[in-house]
This record gives structure tokens, sequence and C-alpha cells, in this order.
């Protein structure tokens, strides 16, 4: 059932950052997935939003009954304090916050937060522990540090673009947000190691991700290889130039399913599986090299085994001869799969999606049950329990501030 502790957890304990308060200065996508990477392991995110148009990934498509899938996804759990950053007053009150925070994330293009007073000599200056999560296009250094950048330039800055898709087609960008999840979540990653370093030395750090750099360490290989025997790597579509075979194939029911025979032992067993044992004496397909130099005909004798059977009868064969393959899911698929019922989908609750699932935590502790996901704040939800109960801003004051714009009313 979604939302079920997983299988060998002991009794729950508090997240692993339980106690660690983060302020995410963070719009759009990589920085907030940073504030839910920190959130789903129990840290209190509170994210500061305009308090009139809010995280502009609100207004992302797909949207159901008027909520961003989006943005609910990253930010459900999260507290909004809505605040003007453009406004003296309101990068005041922000100040203030961060003065409660152990960690705050920013997202803005590298020296904003410097031309604000807030930069990290700023700020450390003032709370040596603080960590300093610093997401952007190209990095705080470099030359081409100042340039705006999204997801999409780091897929193709990266060399990431260059390499996905096929031989005959052009440079192929995700569907989604690939690079800035990977960047978030390396953030998340950074800023977890800051915290433990912290607690050894008594100072903090400023973590500075680019968004293209941890994709880009992805692709090292394309870079080493060219770099060491001139070679540049082009795409192959959904085979490897590593090891074959691997790819997609078509069942004979239409449906699909992938195949990675990426070490030799499981090259055999797919050859056990197909009922090919003769090619493993092959001098063409014996091993992985020889493989590699007949990729065409390896491929085409899995392709026509594959399309000899229907998927969940191939992908039988495959599992009883221990062949890493997969079926191919849809999001239809994904929902409806026990293994990722029990273990990964959660129940996002309380918002006008109405019943929804979604992907948990990106990994389990054996002591910790993991978040629950109840509702997704509005704009500014949680503007006066932060400043007046949390900061102890005065009543009249924070009054004072909403009548003119500088925070949220709510």
């Amino acid at each position: 059932m979604a939302g079920q502790t997983p299988q060998g957890s002991t009794q729950a304990t508090a997240g692993l950052l339980a106690g660690v308060r983060v302020v995410e200065l963070g719009s759009m996508y990589a920085a907030p997935t940073a504030g839910r990477m920190l959130r789903d392991f129990g840290a209190d995110v509170v994210k500061i939003e305009d308090p009139t148009a809010g995280d502009f990934a609100r207004q992302w498509q797909p949207a159901h009954n008027g909520l961003a899938i989006g943005f609910s996804r990253l930010n459900s759990g999260k507290r909004s304090v809505g605040i003007d950053m453009r406004q003296t007053e309101g990068r005041e009150v922000a100040r203030e916050l961060i003065r409660s925070a152990d960690v705050v994330i920013e997202n803005f293009r590298p020296g904003r937060m410097e031309a604000w007073g807030m930069g990290w000599s700023d700020l450390s200056a003032e709370q040596p522990r603080l960590v300093m999560t610093r997401v952007s296009g190209f990095g705080q250094t470099g030359p081409y540090s100042a340039r705006p950048g999204f997801g999409t330039v780091a897929e193709t800055a990266s060399g990431y673009a260059f390499l996905n898709g096929w031989p005959d087609t052009p440079p192929t960008a995700p569907p989604f947000g690939f690079a800035d999840s990977i960047a978030g979540i390396s953030a998340a990653f950074g800023t977890a190691m800051a915290l433990f370093r912290r607690e050894l030395s008594g100072h903090g750090s400023e973590v500075d991700v680019a968004l293209y750099e941890p994709l880009m360490f992805i692709l090292g290989d394309a870079v080493l290889n060219y770099t060491a025997s001139g070679e540049i790597m082009q795409r192959h579509g959904n085979a490897s130039g590593a090891a074959s075979p691997r790819g997609i194939y078509e069942a004979a029911d239409g449906g699909w399913l992938s195949i990675a025979a990426s070490n030799q032992s499981i090259a055999l067993r797919l050859f056990d599986a197909m009922g090919r044992p003769d090619l493993k004496d092959d001098e063409r397909y014996a091993t992985n090299t020889a493989r590699m130099a007949n990729n065409e005909s390896m491929q085409q004798i899995v392709i026509d085994w594959v399309k000899s059977y229907p998927r969940d009868k191939a992908l039988a064969i495959l599992d009883e001869h221990e062949v890493v393959a997969a079926a191919v899911n849809d999001a239809k698929d994904v929902t409806e799969d026990p293994h990722f019922s029990e273990r990964t989908l959660v129940d996002l609750a309380h918002t006008v999606l109405g019943p929804a699932l979604m992907p948990g935590p990106i990994l389990h502790v054996n002591d910790y049950d993991g978040p629950t996901y109840d509702g997704v704040p509005a704009i500014g939800e949680h503007t006066r329990q932060v400043l007046l109960d949390e900061l102890g801003i005065a009543a009249d004051k924070v009054a004072d501030l909403a009548a003119r714009g500088v925070v949220s009313g709510g």
C-alpha cells in the first residue's frame, strides 16, 4: 500500500536532519529540489516567496484543479513565508529569518545576494556556523558565472544533449527537469556534508553548485575518452557504446522492455534464456569486444527473440535466468506495480489534486520511516506563524509590513 513503512525498518526515530532549519530562497526547480531532499529527512524548510506571485513554478504545466503538479511535488511539507526581496525592509526580514537558520539555499544569479548585502562573506561574518548552498547556471566563479542558466542550458552545455538520441536525429534534451534534479540532489549532498563538518569544526561552508557540473560528471567518460584518444563519442540511441547487447526492445504484444547485458555473465545468461547457448562459443559474440564489433547482428538476434513473446512472458523467462531486464513503464504502470507501491510511492494528501501518489524520498534509512506529505503551502501561508510566533516580530509591525506589500498578509 502506498506510504507503507519499508520492510526491514525498525522503531521510527526523528529524521536524520531533525532540528535543522533551512531557509530556501529558491524558485523553479533545482534549489527547491535541494530543499525537498533536506525536508524529506527531517529538516524544517521555510520557503521565502514573492508575496504576490510566489514561486514561478506555481504557474507551470501540467496543473490539475489550478495546482501545478511540479510545484506540488517539490514543495509539499515546506512552510511558505511571503517576503518581497526587492524591498530593503523585505531583505531585513529575510535576514532576521536567516539568523534563525542553519542553512540558506539560494539560486539567484551570482552577485545578486552580494548586492543585497547577503553574500557569503556578509552572512558568515555574523553567523560563522551557517551553511550557504548556492545553485546557479554556471557557478559562482569562472568566465560564465554571470550568465543566466536553466536546466536546458545545462543539458546542452554539459554535453548531454549531444550524446542523447539517435545517430540520425538532432541532439535531444530530456522532456523533464533532468539537470535541475541532479543539481538539486547534489546540492543537498553538499549541504549535508557541510553540516557534518560543521559539527566537527564549528564553522559552516559555502556550497557552490553549477547546474551543469553534476551532469557533466555523469558524462565524464566522454571527456576523458576525448582527451585520451581524440575520439568524440557519438549518439547511439538505446544501445551502449560500452557493452552489448543492451537496449530497449518491442515484444509481440507491442509492449516494450529493456535488457542490459552489461557484463559477461549476464550476456551468457541471456544466451541461455534465448535458447542460444551456441552463441557462447561463437567468436562473433563470445566476448564483449567481439559483440561490440558485431553489435548490429547481435542486436538483431535479441530483437527477434523478444518479438517472439508477449512482454510479460519474455520478462518471466529473463527473470528465471537472472538476466537484468525490466518493463518500460509509463506512469500508470508505475502506480500499479506492487514493488513501487510498497517501497517508493507515497500519498500527497489534502490538496485539490484529490487522491494522488508521488515518489517519496530517494533513499531509505533503517530507523526512519520517512515524512508525510500533507498539503501544499499557499503563497505566504505561514508568514504570520513564522514572523510573529517564531521570530518574535511585533504584530503591529507585521501588519504594517503586510499593508505595504513587504510581506504576505496571510
